[in-house]
């Protein structure tokens, strides 16, 4: 019988709540201050799914990298591995937090493409720091991975589109 650990919910809730807590309070601070309401009359490149998709899919990525995070910070392996793997994941974080704050603040569209290929190239980092440690922590970043390539097509596209 394979052995399931224990789950420890304060350091799993303190996981989730740091990348769901600091990407609603950038996406709720551009909301309220109407930042995105340029970005509803630019011409938006093919593939470019309705709003709600980006709300929908930033949850889910944001609690997939709450859980990693927790996987290290409980993970048997050695304090000072799992902290060099954790570093990681706040760069990455941060990098992330800046991008909607070029692209929807500034509205600095090919600085927001070149500082999204910083932060693919952060979480690719961050996602081999964590297979060191966790495999699943490491798997569950491919789909935020994949949803960059495709952030990156976006924003670089919308950049070609509008000038």
């Amino acid at each position: 019988m394979k052995f399931i650990k224990t789950i420890q919910l304060r350091p799993l809730l303190f996981s989730l709540l740091i990348p769901l807590g600091l990407g609603s309070a950038v996406g709720v601070i551009l909301a309220l201050t109407g930042k995105f309401a340029a970005y509803r009359e630019l011409f938006m490149p093919p593939l470019s799914p309705p709003a709600w998709v980006f709300i929908v899919a930033w949850t889910i990525l944001y609690t997939l990298m709450g859980i990693s995070s927790y996987l290290v910070l409980t993970s048997d392996k050695p304090a000072a591995a799992r902290s060099d793997a954790l570093w990681y994941y706040f760069v990455q974080l941060g990098v992330n937090l800046i991008w909607p704050i070029l692209f929807f603040w500034f509205e600095m569209r090919l600085a927001a493409f070149l500082w999204l290929i910083v932060l693919l190239a952060a979480a690719v980092k961050m996602t081999a720091e964590f297979r060191k440690i966790s495999l699943p922590a490491a798997l569950l970043q491919i789909p935020y991975l994949f949803w960059l390539v495709f952030a990156a097509y976006l924003n670089g596209a919308t950049y070609l589109l509008n000038g």
